[in-house]
């Protein structure tokens, strides 16, 4: 229960300090590079020494944490180009309903029981995400599916190959703290790259307002990441229900905050979005009792 709680709150901070970028005029790539550094420092502090060392090339799990950290510097420019093209909503919404994907995959790997419960939840995890998601003012925007629909596959098997390495690799702390830290680092490298090609290419302007917001991210970031491993290797609930609880908790948490700190407006169809989002997160987590 605590590493599930600890996910959702740390996720909450990360997404109320994106809130803020807007505000500040941060630019998001800069902030996103600064924080994965941060990760692998704050991951590096966390486990008491430096864990790049030749033995690590012979791990089982270090392909598999290069390839998520591509994943990962994808998935967050899919997440921002998405956003100015389909929109807040048809971004969020397709973000979060990628918790499907990874479910579906628990049954047939990990053999995960499925009840008439558990289905339920997930079917009404749809609705609940889009009421609790929609933004007003965000509808006008053409739509797009292209590009929402990558995000939901991409979203979804990232989510999944996570549960696979864990399930897989990942039997020990300090596996999983090296992990998160080799994923960290494949992501900052490849926007290091990115981020000079631009600054050179004068696409781009370097400020220092951008590297403090990515240090705020840092930590919470990596704690995240790690704390979602050590989740799903707690066995505290099952493959196919763990992911898309968190999901659905995030969003919720995220949900809330916005409400109480940023003034946001809980109208109607945003309240009733906010009970079934708990409906669902009951029924998938209790409903094959």
């Amino acid at each position: 229960m605590f590493y599930l709680l600890a996910t959702i709150l740390l996720n909450v901070v990360i997404s109320a300090i994106f809130k803020l970028f807007p505000k500040y005029k941060i630019d998001t790539l800069q902030a996103i590079v600064t924080n994965y550094c941060v990760c692998v420092i704050t991951g590096s502090v966390f486990i008491g020494h430096m864990p790049f060392s030749a033995s690590v090339v012979h791990e089982a799990w270090l392909p598999w944490a290069l390839l998520m950290g591509l994943g990962f510097i994808c998935i967050l420019n899919l997440l921002g180009y998405s956003t100015r093209i389909d929109g807040i909503t048809t971004t969020v919404i397709a973000n979060k309903l990628s918790l499907v994907i990874p479910a579906v995959f628990s049954v047939f790997l990990y053999g995960d029981r499925v009840g008439i419960g558990k289905v339920v939840g997930i079917a009404l995890a749809f609705p609940a995400v889009y009421l609790t998601a929609r933004v007003k003012g965000d509808d006008n925007k053409h739509q797009n599916l292209f590009w929402p629909a990558i995000l939901f596959i991409g979203g979804g098997l990232l989510d999944t190959l996570m549960k696979y390495v864990q399930f897989h690799f990942l039997t020990s702390n300090e596996s999983q703290a090296l992990y998160s830290i080799f994923c960290f680092a494949t992501a900052g490298t490849i926007g290091i790259i990115l981020v000079t090609v631009l600054l050179l290419l004068k696409k781009i302007e370097f400020h220092w307002r951008n590297i403090v917001a990515g240090i705020c991210m840092g930590i919470p970031n990596y704690f995240s990441i790690y704390y979602l491993i050590r989740m799903l290797n707690s066995n505290f609930l099952q493959s196919s229900a763990a992911i898309p609880i968190l999901n659905i908790g995030i969003l919720v948490a995220s949900a809330l905050t916005a409400i109480l700190l940023f003034r946001e407006k809980a109208n109607v169809l945003r309240i009733i979005g906010l009970v079934l989002s708990v409906i669902a997160i009951l029924l998938i987590a209790f409903g094959d009792k």
